[in-house]
């Protein structure tokens, strides 16, 4: 599998491109926005690592210019910036997932693997399905109404983990755990960007009610929850 590794800091670069090509991943490393661009534009790439600190041209401009060109490939934001709204920023422009610098290496690896893993096709069709939505969980794609929805890799996991759960109340930190895989309070609020990106896309329930409710003060559920 062949990764873009967008980093402008050589040593941080390095010991990236070590860590991965450790796990037999072949890494194509640029260090200056621009050139980066370029490159992800001419080249196909399995996966690119992208922060967003650059010199010449910045990542959101990159993440920004790549999916209005229509480059699809899953996109993994790495960066100092804490600012919350850099995050929102970054997942609207389309990334797929987000890594806070610093970052445990060993979890970096384990995001990567799974991106990949989610990308192995089967000819085996496996649905679940609420009302006119349909998912396929080894194809990886939507439908609504037979027309497909087009969703990130993080989107498609957050609406497969709410269908797995219909009818169920789940509490924002379960959601993080689950389908983040991080215990940190500070991602919560990174629940309700996705939910309401996949609420724009999947649109409403065949009774004009959202499909992915709020649940004041807690968190999320999809379709009504069963009574005890």
């Amino acid at each position: 599998m062949k990764i873009l590794l967008i980093e402008d800091e050589i040593r941080v670069a390095d010991f990236i491109k070590q860590a991965l090509e450790a796990e037999n991943f072949t890494i194509v490393v640029e260090n200056e926005g621009f050139k980066a661009y370029h490159r992800a534009l001419k080249e196909q790439f399995d996966l690119i690592l992208l922060d967003l600190m650059l010199p010449g041209k910045d990542g959101l401009s990159i993440l920004s210019d790549l999916r209005e060109n229509e480059i699809n490939t899953p996109i993994l934001i790495l960066t100092a910036l804490s600012d919350v709204d850099d995050k929102v920023k970054g997942l609207n422009l389309g990334a797929d997932d987000y890594l806070g610098k610093p970052f445990n290496y060993q979890e970096l690896i384990a995001r990567v693997k799974a991106i990949f893993r989610r990308k192995k096709m089967s000819t085996v069709d496996v649905f679940l399905e609420y009302e006119n939505l349909k998912l396929n969980t080894i194809k990886r794609y939507v439908l609504k109404n037979d027309s497909k929805i087009e969703l990130t890799i993080k989107e498609f996991e957050l609406l497969e983990y709410m269908m797995r759960n219909k009818h169920q109340v789940i509490p924002r930190k379960t959601i993080t755990e689950e389908v983040w895989k991080t215990k940190s309070e500070g991602d919560t609020n990174l629940v309700d960007v996705y939910i309401k990106r996949i609420r724009s896309k999947i649109g409403k329930s065949v009774n004009n009610k959202p499909i992915i409710r709020s649940v004041r003060g807690i968190g999320y559920s999809l379709g009504e929850v069963n009574a005890e």
